[in-house]
């Protein structure tokens, strides 16, 4: 079977609106964590988020679009991540292959939809946003958007969403279906989401430390990325650019509970192991774990006893949430375009805040900014429902 090659990326985060000023963050530690600025809520002062300071406004500007669209702010950043990564891969004929759309999300338009519920039955002057609320619409705007004609789906894994998006794109290709594949995912901050885990009580009050024993919980964010995956076939035929290769994936579930990961993390542990297997690798061939590393209780303890499970010998680790917050649906995506980074910058990106190690085990993540020679990444992403995914990217 041949190779699935990534020829472009797009993003936009509360770190950047670009693949490099995201990267310029990254290398530079600028965290893009604060206050609430966007939104009405009564938690506006309790809570930090990852929050892109650009109105809606801004976006329909940008991106030409005409008065009364009802496109919500999960389509525009979605939009906006797609045509960018587009654009990088070089393409200008979208349908001159079998290309599809594979977009990720767990907000959907409730964005929009949770701002006039109480109007809906007096005026019909916001209804149009009813229309966008279900998760498959942002997918919809983004191919119709980008001109594209095949195929177009939407997966939403809660916040593994984009890891499988990425795992289906590039089985598609593999399979012989599809020759080209726009794999990612996009979330907007909404009021909901932000009483959803504001109820499970897992939203910190200051920025987010990933693996410290003091962890107090996420910080929730927003954000778009997406990657363009292409065959082997379509690469030796045009020469192109090669960012990285989606070398390795797997999907496995713990069954252990909705909202909560197993002790020992055994379907982080069966993801991880699936993927290396696809891969072909051994454990001691990856040179840096782009971890999950929420920085809840119980998510950097099980991660952490799932990769120690792993790897008899630790290679370098870090979450970058403390970068963006966690962006649900998107951040896989958003951290498989980190991952990629890494690989073609020979860097291993901090993680933030860390000041305590736990007293579960001994691991410790990177902490500051550190060049080594890289050529095989694992990003984990795992979502409520037990829902465990691991990509792995490579640079041959």
């Amino acid at each position: 079977m041949g190779k699935i090659a990534v020829t472009g990326m797009g993003i936009i985060s509360s770190i950047g609106n670009s693949v490099g000023e995201n990267l310029h963050a990254l290398l530079n530690s600028q965290t893009g964590i604060s206050r609430i600025d966007n939104i009405e809520t009564n938690h506006r002062n309790e809570i930090m988020v990852g929050e892109i300071k650009k109105s809606n406004a801004e976006f329909h500007s940008l991106l030409g679009l005409p008065p009364g669209n009802n496109y919500t702010r999960t389509a525009l950043l979605g939009v906006i991540a797609a045509r960018q990564a587009v654009a990088d891969a070089g393409i200008t004929d979208m349908n001159e292959y079998r290309t599809g759309l594979i977009s990720a999300t767990s907000v959907g338009g409730m964005d929009m939809t949770e701002r006039f519920f109480y109007d809906y039955l007096a005026t019909d002057e916001n209804r149009r946003y009813i229309h966008s609320n279900d998760a498959a619409d942002s997918s919809k705007k983004i191919a119709e958007h980008l001109g594209l004609d095949g195929l177009v789906t939407t997966i939403s894994t809660a916040c593994s969403s984009s890891a499988n998006a990425i795992m289906l794109g590039a089985r598609l290709i593999k399979s012989g279906q599809l020759d080209r594949v726009i794999v990612g995912g996009t979330d907007a901050l909404s009021k909901f989401t932000i009483n959803g885990f504001k109820t499970l009580m897992i939203l910190s009050d200051t920025e987010n430390t990933p693996f410290d024993a003091n962890r107090k919980g996420l910080n929730l964010g927003e954000a778009a990325a997406y990657l363009i995956l292409e065959s082997d076939e379509i690469i030796q035929k045009t020469g192109k650019r090669v960012l990285a290769y989606v070398s390795g994936y797997g999907n496995a579930n713990d069954a252990f509970h909705q909202t909560a990961s197993s002790d020992n993390g055994e379907g982080a542990f069966l993801a991880m192991q699936k993927a290396l297997k696809v891969a072909n690798l051994n454990a001691s061939e990856i040179d840096y774990i782009n971890a999950h590393g929420t920085a809840t209780p119980n998510n950097d303890l099980s991660e952490g006893r799932a990769i120690e499970r792993i790897f008899e010998t630790m290679p370098e680790f870090s979450s970058t949430k403390p970068f963006t917050g966690h962006t649900l649906a998107a951040a896989a995506a958003v951290e498989a375009v980190y991952s990629i980074l890494a690989l073609q910058n020979n860097v291993v990106f901090p993680n933030l805040n860390f000041g305590t190690p736990m007293p579960e085990f001994n691991l410790i993540p990177q902490t500051v900014l550190k060049e080594k020679t890289i050529n095989h990444v694992l990003s984990n992403s795992f979502g409520f429902g037990g829902n465990c995914s691991t990509v792995i990217f490579s640079k041959n």
